[in-house]
């Protein structure tokens, strides 16, 4: 989606005020998020925390990857993709007790 609409992206990334932002699309992402994540069970606040590393990883990556920041070197980025998806699944079957 990032590729295909760089500046619906962008704008999706923008500050709204509670009321918008509950009619918005980020609750219907958020609930999808919290479904993949169900496989895991994890327990609140977990769940929380890894709804917004999720979050995190896939816009740091978007925006780097968009930027130009991955085209200068290999491997290929979607070879990088592919290894953080298998690294934060190995991350979320052994997510840390909490301290």
């Amino acid at each position: 989606y990032a590729r295909a609409h760089p500046g619906r992206y962008a704008a999706a990334r923008l500050r709204l005020d509670p009321q918008t932002a509950a009619g918005s699309a980020g609750v219907r992402h958020s609930q999808m998020t919290r479904a993949i994540l169900r496989g895991y069970d994890l327990s609140e606040p977990d769940e929380t925390h890894a709804v917004r590393m999720l979050g995190s990883v896939f816009h740091g990556f978007v925006d780097l990857e968009l930027s130009g920041g991955f085209s200068h070197s290999a491997p290929d980025s979607q070879q990088s993709w592919t290894r953080v998806l298998d690294a934060l699944d190995a991350l979320l079957r052994n997510w840390p007790a909490p301290t």
